[in-house]
């Protein structure tokens, strides 16, 4: 929760990303298999074959992260074998090379979605789910014209720079839901889930900045504010002829931070009998926020010495010279005098949306083998900036009544992805697993070296009985 995760800048977003990323959602490559116990979390109209209990932590775990970007595009490798790893600020690294790899929004994105506990039955004429787990998402945005004004700012004093939506955003909050689904009759189905939601924390940064040549120096005028939100919680300030600068956050007795209430509707329609269309809208509701925390800029110029030219140096420790930690220690000092923001004292409450999933589906069944399945799927969420959709084809196949297999392909705005899910279902219990997408490339610290983007998802959960609304429906 410090401002400054901002400026951690790439690296130790992108070697965090591999670990702590678990999405809001299942792999979308599992979204028409019929035997997996927690497909309604896709869609609230989709029910299991049987009545389930999950196991905790195991029932269901799911790795997810994304980007546009990955370390390729900001740590290279020196001509020389002698040097180590540099950085894209390096006089070695060309400019247009570099620049060209980049977008004009550079985007990260992690979710995390811990399943405490969740179950699923039948009864009341449908089928019913509870469930409770904690949810947590964070996202930066890092503009092409920062990269831009680092790279080329400190060798052509002519230009005039415009950094526009440079922001970090945060939400986490525990989640209760309960969810019925139901036939209407023998084509439709319709499922709803209400959700009550305990805020934890909430984090937004955002800041405009117009940067000119003045003399020797950069004069920086910045536009920005910070919006925080955690019980027990408060700003790390160090006093400044201009007020109290942030300098970090301190945590003394995490609390409710804030109250609020969701809403999943889904539904599913048998067009004719190859073929099944469905949609959803995931996680349709706000949270109520008290005590925010709240930072600003003080809207007078400032001036800024610029960016080090990082030197290249050889790894020997024995040589004095930095090693590529101490490369990025330089660009981070040299942003946090760039990213200034000032304690504007405790406001009043605040509301903020949840990011909000549309899924909308379609499945045909093969005519000449009614075991294979073929679908289309569109997921687009939406978040503001942060704002991101994918396609996904799919095949699926259910050879025996306990196993089923999915391989799938998708475009979204974080590039193109392969993947396959397996999944068990014999009598007691349901095993998956299955991804979206992998990286296939790591450093020796096992971070990716390329764009990090990674759906992996398996699980584990008990089932008994068969579910009367499932067999109604293959009568």
């Amino acid at each position: 929760m410090k401002q400054y995760i901002i400026i951690k800048l790439v690296l130790p977003a992108f070697c965090a990303l591999f670990v702590m990323g678990i999405s809001a959602q299942d792999i979308r490559s599992a979204y028409f298999l019929k035997g997996t116990s927690l497909n309604h979390r896709m869609n609230p109209a989709f029910v299991s074959e049987h009545n389930y209990v999950s196991i905790p932590v195991l029932g269901n775990m799911y790795i997810n992260t994304q980007a546009n970007v990955g370390l390729s595009n900001f740590i290279y490798n020196y001509d020389n074998p002698s040097y180590g790893l540099t950085t894209f600020l390096n006089s070695s690294v060309d400019r247009e090379g570099f620049l060209n790899k980049l977008h004009d929004n550079n985007k990260i994105d992690i979710n995390l979605n811990t399943t405490i506990f969740s179950a699923g039955f039948y009864a009341l004429g449908g089928f019913n789910t509870v469930e409770l787990g904690l949810k947590s998402s964070v996202s930066f945005n890092l503009p092409y014209t920062l990269f831009d004004f680092m790279k080329s700012g400190m060798k052509d004093a002519d230009n005039i720079y415009h950094i526009k939506d440079l922001s970090a955003r945060s939400n986490n909050y525990v989640e209760l839901a309960l969810g019925h689904a139901r036939p209407i009759d023998d084509y439709l189905v319709v499922g709803a889930k209400i959700k009550g939601l305990i805020g934890i924390a909430n984090f937004d940064a955002k800041e405009d900045m117009y940067i000119r040549m003045n003399g020797s120096q950069w004069e920086v005028k910045a536009d920005g504010t910070l919006d925080a939100v955690v019980k027990g919680g408060q700003f790390e300030t160090e006093l400044s002829g201009k007020g109290a600068k942030i300098t970090g956050f301190e945590l003394n007795s995490p609390g409710i931070g804030g109250i609020g209430v969701g809403l999943d509707l889904g539904a599913s329609y048998r067009l004719a009998e190859d073929l099944t269309l469905s949609a959803a809208i995931l996680d349709l509701g706000f949270i109520s926020w008290s005590n925010t925390l709240k930072g600003r800029t003080d809207g007078q110029p400032f001036l800024f010495d610029g960016f080090e030219d990082i030197k290249v140096v050889s790894d020997d420790s024995d040589s004095g010279n930095k090693g590529l930690g101490d490369q990025f220690d330089d660009i981070t000092r040299d942003v946090k005098d760039l990213i200034r923001f000032y304690d504007d004292g405790i406001g009043g409450g605040r509301t903020t949306s949840l990011a909000t999933t549309v899924n909308l589906g379609a499945e045909y069944t093969s005519y000449y083998y009614d075991k294979l399945t073929f679908g289309l799927l569109s997921s687009t969420r939406f978040n503001g900036l942060f704002t991101w959709t994918e396609a996904r084809l799919s095949a699926n196949v259910a050879p025996l009544d306990w196993f089923e297999a999915s391989l799938s392909g998708g475009v979204s705005n974080f590039g193109t992805s392969v993947g396959g899910v397996l999944n068990f279902h014999p009598k007691g219990i349901n095993f998956f697993v299955g991804a979206d997408c992998v990286f296939t490339k790591v450093t020796p610290q096992f971070a990716p070296v390329n764009r990090p983007n990674l759906r992996a998802n398996f699980g584990f959960n008990i089932t008994f009985e068969n579910n009367i609304f499932s067999k109604e429906k293959k009568k």
